[in-house]
């Protein structure tokens, strides 16, 4: 668990990582990431276009996923540098620089793009041309997408607020706090929103349901319990995206669980040991997950029981998994791009995207996949 330094917000509690930096790399905790290992190809990516978005997010960690509305991507870098794209043909639609520093996004739905700054403000653009909707401050900076459900906005923040913003004015309807923990990755998952329900993972393990239109709390529920004497031990952040599939959420935590519930009473289906700061995907029955180790795990959705898993990925610092015709897809700190079977787990293809290194999570969209490389490049590819 070392090797997870590189993630921490050590706010007063830094002294109990001695020499870990706010982002180290695996190197410099003595972990090398796995060769690659070789297999017979199954299949080919195809590049059907790539394209500059700014500067990328470089060495910060940050995440800044792209988001597909319609026919189009948008993507966002961490200079302030917003654009869209026609996602079949590359071309681009439209490029502004906000000139201040992005941290959370990108969210696209309902005629908008929202975007996050480090210094604290939730942005709306209009998806027409990027021209500014409303700017509103919030406590803390932004990491994670904001959503939206077309009436209202939700987002968190770092300091474990959340928001919720009128979709056409900004006007702020209500806030929920919780309490934060005092050392917790750095990240936030981003809600899960829908006309009936707002759900976010927190650092202190809990799962958080509120109604979207107030912000009361509709059900609160444990992904994981800390456990431990040290604060490093204890911690239990629900740091990935939140999976929700019918009327079944899926959540993973850091030294915690992976933990299925019915979304509306949050009663717990069943549970996991896992430890992940990503969020799961899933397929063919399969739920996808990569875990803290860099490990590619697939469980049978109905009852947990493992599938399969693949370790030839251990301390390559994959993203999250993704979903797309019968193959699941990760990319890497490398900035190779994996694609295995959804069935067995086997390799199927393999291509190298950014030297930079890929750290935002991979899109999917019917056989082509969105990848955005840590220098900028956004990528389709499609699989033959």
């Amino acid at each position: 668990m070392e090797s997870m330094c590189r993630f921490f917000v050590v706010a007063s509690l830094l002294s109990l990582l001695p020499g870990c930096a706010l982002f180290s790399s695996d190197e410099e905790v003595g972990f090398e990431p796995s060769p690659l290992v070789k297999f017979e190809a199954q299949a080919t990516l195809d590049k059907q276009w790539s394209a500059k978005v700014g500067s990328g997010v470089g060495d910060s960690y940050l995440k800044l996923t792209p988001a597909i509305d319609g026919d189009v991507i948008y993507a966002a870098d961490a200079n302030g540098v917003v654009a869209a794209f026609d996602r079949v043909t590359g071309e681009r639609q439209w490029r502004v620089s906000l000139k201040e520093d992005l941290s959370g996004g990108v969210g696209a739905a309902f005629d908008v793009v929202l975007v996050g700054t480090s210094s604290g403000h939730l942005l709306a653009l209009s998806q027409d041309d990027g021209s500014q909707l409303w700017r509103v401050p919030v406590s803390s900076e932004i990491l994670s997408a904001p959503k939206t459900n077309a009436n209202v906005v939700v987002v968190q923040t770092l300091d474990e607020k959340i928001y919720g913003f009128d979709h056409a004015t900004g006007e702020r309807r209500w806030q929920y706090e919780s309490s934060a923990s005092t050392l917790s990755l750095r990240g936030t998952s981003s809600p899960v929103l829908t006309s009936e329900v707002a759900i976010m993972g927190m650092s202190n393990g809990q799962i958080v349901a509120l109604n979207p239109d107030s912000g009361a709390l509709l059900w609160k529920q444990r992904a994981s319990v800390p456990k431990g004497r040290s604060e490093f031990e204890r911690m239990t952040d629900v740091d990935g995206d939140l999976l929700l599939a019918g009327d079944t959420l899926y959540a993973t935590s850091f030294q915690g669980f992976v933990v299925a519930f019915n979304v509306s009473t949050g009663r717990p289906l069943w549970r996991r040991e896992l430890s992940s700061f990503h969020g799961p995907d899933e397929g063919l029955g399969n739920l996808y997950i990569s875990d803290a180790s860099d490990q590619l795990h697939a469980l049978d959705q109905s009852n947990n029981e493992l599938v399969w898993n693949q370790k030839a990925l251990v301390h390559r610092e994959i993203t999250a998994p993704v979903t797309f015709s019968n193959y699941v897809a990760v990319a890497d700190g490398e900035g190779y791009l994996h694609v295995l079977s959804q069935r067995d787990g086997s390799f199927v293809a393999r291509k190298k995207i950014d030297g930079g290194g890929v750290r935002s999570a991979l899109l999917a969209k019917g056989k082509t996949l969105y990848v955005y490389g840590n220098s900028g490049k956004l990528v389709a590819l499609n699989v033959e």
